[in-house]
């Protein structure tokens, strides 16, 4: 009983074997053997019917570091189908195209491939909007407290009566450190919004607000995105980003006067944004 048990274990062992060559090893890869990984992804802002590029970054946390992984493929993946893949570079970056067939904020996932003898997976939001819709700008530090970082009240009740029926939102947060990081803000911050129920919108992390804000207002009117016509901030850099280039700002909440641009329209609470608009 012993030796034929014996036997069948060793046959089983030799096909298992031969698959793995004939395969290929990741293939072969079970989901108990796989390392976790970090993976996180990018927003993008695109036209329906439009291509768009989401970029994706794969990090191994090592040593207190977080190290590229390059060579794994990774998933996009839609309502449970998966519609492209792409290749990690030496960066740990894979960009994956995508063309949204539809308008409305959509959310897909990136993970990384079966046969990857790494496991994660991030969100990312695919904004496909028609360019004739007003934009609101919303500076992340206007919506919670900067102690608590608890919502501020009426935050999010005001900004859904404001997405309802006529705007559509872009999220902006400053990250000054390196790429990774500002990978990781991403993930966090868009956390942060789906806990707390904020309305769905577009996640942009900068490298600063002064001056990357103004730059990406510059690029996004230059590629069409036209409608952009006010912000809702907390921040003085914020608000002259849109002053300096003839637009609204709106201060929340009330900021000290010698804080507040000449220009900008202040509310004291979050109630009082719409009557500012």
């Amino acid at each position: 009983m012993v030796v034929s048990f014996s036997r069948r274990a060793t046959v089983l062992l030799t096909v298992a074997v031969i698959t793995c060559f004939l395969t290929g090893w990741p293939a072969c890869v079970l989901a108990e053997d796989k390392t976790a990984a970090n993976l996180f992804a990018n927003d993008i802002l695109v036209s329906p019917h439009q291509p768009g590029m989401i970029e994706a970054r794969l990090l191994l946390a090592f040593g207190g570091r977080d190290t590229p992984i390059a060579g794994e493929p990774l998933e996009l993946v839609e309502d449970g189908t998966i519609v492209t893949t792409a290749t990690t570079d030496v960066s740990g970056t894979a960009k994956l195209r995508y063309v949204p067939m539809r308008r409305g904020n959509m959310n897909l996932s990136v993970r990384v491939a079966e046969t990857s003898r790494f496991s994660a997976r991030a969100a990312v939001t695919v904004a496909a909007w028609e360019r004739r819709t007003p934009l609101l700008v919303v500076e992340m530090t206007a919506l919670s407290d900067p102690v608590t970082q608890q919502p501020l009240a009426d935050a999010v009740d005001e900004l859904g009566k404001l997405t309802q029926f006529y705007y559509n939102i872009i999220y902006v947060t400053a990250e000054a450190r390196n790429p990774s990081a500002q990978f990781a803000a991403s993930d966090r911050a868009r956390e942060w919004l789906a806990t707390h129920k904020f309305p769905i919108g577009c996640l942009f992390v900068l490298p600063s607000i002064d001056p990357a804000l103004g730059a990406r207002i510059d690029e996004l009117r230059s590629a069409g995105w036209t409608t952009i016509k006010i912000g809702i901030g907390r921040s003085k850099e914020f608000a002259e980003a849109f002053l300096q280039r003839r637009l609204e700002a709106v201060m929340v909440p009330e900021p000290a006067k010698e804080h507040a641009p000449k220009k900008a329209k202040v509310a004291k609470d979050w109630k009082e944004v719409r009557k500012k608009l």
